[in-house]
């Protein structure tokens, strides 16, 4: 199993910048995919940003050229850098744990338990 914790969440005005942090421990199983998602009351979570193993990176269109997913080198800290938020950003996003070739396919296994960003407007 996967330990993943959140940190990093807040509020913002619009064109605000936050930087989520996701502390990653356990067994990270190999050929991981780990990813962010967001969810906001009453709509299904959706899928963010997402990066494999092998670096390669998948982002929502929603999220294209404002937001950036990356590890450290020790792949124990999984970061999300949004910038230019919009008011729509406003969620709690989860860091995940799972398999997958993408954040639109990510089949996920463990979740964190989630962390608010709020963007105001």
């Amino acid at each position: 199993q996967v330990q993943l914790v959140e940190s990093g969440g807040g509020s913002v005005q619009t064109g605000g910048s936050l930087r989520l942090s996701c502390a990653v421990s356990g067994d990270i199983y190999r050929g991981y995919y780990m990813g962010w998602f967001r969810q906001v009351p009453g709509k299904e979570r959706e899928g963010v940003a997402g990066i494999h193993n092998n670096g390669r990176t998948s982002y929502a269109d929603s999220v294209k050229g404002r937001f950036t997913i990356s590890q450290n080198n020790a792949k124990n800290t999984l970061y999300l850098q949004m910038n230019s938020l919009k008011p729509e950003d406003t969620a709690v996003y989860y860091c995940a744990a799972g398999w997958g070739g993408s954040i639109a396919t990510m089949t996920t296994i463990d979740w964190g338990q989630g962390t608010q960003v709020t963007v105001s407007s």
